[in-house]
């Protein structure tokens, strides 16, 4: 799968990306600084997710700068929900993935804002607070950090097997077999599995090639479009588990966001591996 302009209209989108990452890099900055003084405010659900201070102070500067810019746009956040309007286009805010990290005084973590025409990225930034690095990429320009663009994975199996991102959804209980499916076939045969509790974290890494692939199971909407547009853009493609055309996306429910993605020579590796473990 490609994400083409015909999906979401043209535009040069410097505006957005400009506003976007500024808005992550103050997100960002703040996390940084008060990352040792992080607590939890809320638990999600009862898989064990939570919410700490510093996502809501996060989200409070990134919804500034957005509805300072973009004030009749749409936004979807996720803590805060969702700020309707009327159009086509939607931002996506998670201003703090890897909440579950931080809480536990992990150093693994991201901010992600995107932007959505007709459903389809087409903007995509995330910025990891640790180093200061900012990935960006919008519509048909590459992924870039900095002046440097990026390549993205070579596609090559290595023979040791490749290395693996993999997401799963909030909503994936611990007792899902198709889920437990997964990993096991992904441990049998990849070099090293990550399940970094910071979806975006991986999607920078398989931009940047230190990745191999990204397998995910009913993965979240509102991170999914950025950091999947970042690494469509250096040339990796999606396709479902059993390798069907896969539309990069928010809406609809997160049981149809399944997907392997790498280059398109890795891609028939994936779906071997998978294979197995997809329930026919």
């Amino acid at each position: 799968m490609a994400i083409s302009a015909s999906d979401a209209g043209s535009g040069d989108w410097a505006h957005e990306q400009e506003v976007a990452v500024a808005a992550a890099e103050e997100a960002g900055a703040m996390l940084r600084s008060r990352f040792r003084q992080a607590h939890t405010v809320d638990r999600k659900g009862e898989d064990g997710d939570v919410v700490t201070d510093l996502d809501l102070a996060a989200e409070k500067l990134i919804l500034a700068r957005l509805q300072t810019h973009f004030p009749h746009e749409r936004i979807l956040s996720e803590e805060a929900g969702l700020f309707d309007a009327v159009g086509q286009r939607t931002w996506l805010v998670d201003p703090l993935d890897g909440s579950n990290n931080v809480a536990i005084g992990l150093t693994a973590y991201a901010v992600g804002i995107g932007l959505c025409v007709d459903g389809a990225p087409v903007v995509g930034v995330v910025h990891e607070p640790v180093t200061g690095s900012t990935w960006r990429a919008a519509l048909g320009q590459g992924g870039w950090c900095g002046s440097r663009r990026l390549t993205g994975p070579t596609g090559e199996v290595p023979r040791s097997g490749p290395v693996v991102a993999w997401t799963q959804g909030h909503a994936v209980g611990r007792s899902d077999a198709t889920a437990r499916a997964l990993r096991g076939a992904l441990e049998l045969r990849s070099r090293r599995v990550l399940q970094l509790w910071a979806p975006l974290l991986g999607w920078s890494m398989l931009a940047r090639g230190t990745v191999d692939a990204y397998v995910g199971y009913c993965a979240e909407g509102i991170d999914f479009p950025p950091g999947a547009l970042l690494a469509a853009e250096t040339g990796v493609e999606f396709r479902t588990l059993t390798g069907g055309d896969f539309q990069v996306g928010f809406s609809g429910p997160d049981s149809g966001r399944s997907f392997v993605a790498g280059r398109a020579e890795m891609i028939p590796y994936l779906l071997d591996l998978v294979a197995d473990a997809v329930p026919a």
